[in-house]
């Protein structure tokens, strides 16, 4: 098992769980809950995949993707009450997979030997687009179209990604200092309530 395809997982299973966590707390019933933790696991990583032209997507080629979100679904449902304060949960796996889909996007685009400005927006999507179909479907308005510094992150992570490789840094080391890069904006963020600017003014 290399580096990329654990990160890749790790990614899955933080998306699913984020899903499951906010369909528990519309209540919905298991199936629900399920179909929320599928989308919001392999919903930016099916945009990424049909932008690029790979068919079929990831994970239709891959069956463990399915048996990995299926395992976190139970999961989540079984450490419900341990999950209790789900606003704190759902940041914290939202988060890691907010990082980590943003590297597999990056190294994808990479591979594909993709113009910077390009990888950069495939990795963005890739990372954010599962949030965006999670919460549309469970009637929210999705993150990264609010002032919270969502999709920012991942811009600014994409761009430290792709420095470090044109200085012939290690995979791992840049994998894992990307990744924690992401999920720190994002802790920091929220600790000191930073936010993009706004052109609304308080009435």
């Amino acid at each position: 098992m290399t580096l990329f395809y654990f990160l890749d997982i790790i990614g899955i299973i933080a998306f699913a769980i984020s899903g499951s966590l906010v369909a528990m707390r519309k209540k919905m019933d298991p199936f629900g809950v399920f179909i929320i933790a599928f989308a919001t696991a392999v919903g930016g990583g099916t945009l990424r995949d049909v932008l690029i032209g790979a068919q079929p997507v990831f994970w239709m080629k891959n069956t463990d993707v399915i048996y990995f979100i299926i395992a976190s679904f139970f999961i989540a449902i079984i450490f419900r009450k341990k999950l209790k304060y789900l606003n704190k949960s759902l940041f914290l796996f939202d988060s890691i997979g907010l990082g980590l889909y943003t590297i597999m996007g990056t190294e994808i685009g990479l591979n594909a030997n993709f113009h910077p400005i390009i990888i950069i927006s495939i990795a963005t999507m890739s990372a954010s687009f599962g949030g965006v179909i999670r919460d549309i479907l469970c009637n929210e308005i999705p993150v990264i179209f609010r002032k919270e510094i969502y999709a920012t992150a991942c811009v600014l992570g994409s761009i430290i990604f792709l420095v470090l490789h044109n200085l012939n840094v290690n995979d791992a080391i840049i994998y894992v200092s990307t990744t924690l890069l992401i999920i720190t904006i994002r802790l920091v963020a929220v600790k000191f309530k930073l936010s993009l600017p706004t052109f609304y003014t308080k009435e």
